[in-house]
């Protein structure tokens, strides 16, 4: 099954699957309710200094993937949840930055994508 990834403020549709919340904080101006988080996977996020570091500035994304990729080389057992799920149904990562080209959700699933 696929895994997709998707604004946590975009429609709910029923194709998003199993959503997994991937950001270490909880998005702003948001409710539980409205979110519909299945999951919220807040250790599986790049650390608060890899975070503030790459500010999501294009210019960055490369290294900051390499960077993330390593951190996430300790969390195979978070990976491995995402993993089973996307084979049960479909999985949406869930983040709340507005870029939705250059973020921790984007680069988790290239990393994922990668071991299945």
């Amino acid at each position: 099954m696929p895994i997709r990834t998707k604004r946590i403020y975009d429609k709910w549709s029923e194709d998003d699957g199993f959503r997994i919340l991937v950001d270490r904080r909880w998005p702003r101006g948001i409710n539980s309710d409205k979110a519909k988080v299945d999951l919220w996977l807040k250790d599986i996020a790049p650390s608060n200094e890899l975070r503030r570091w790459f500010a999501h500035a294009e210019e960055k994304w490369d290294e900051f993937k390499q960077e993330y990729y390593q951190e996430l080389a300790d969390k195979g057992a978070l990976c491995d949840v995402i993993i089973k799920r996307s084979k049960q149904a479909n999985v949406t990562l869930l983040y709340g930055a507005k870029n939705q080209k250059f973020n921790n959700a984007v680069a988790l699933k290239e990393y994922i994508d990668k071991r299945l």
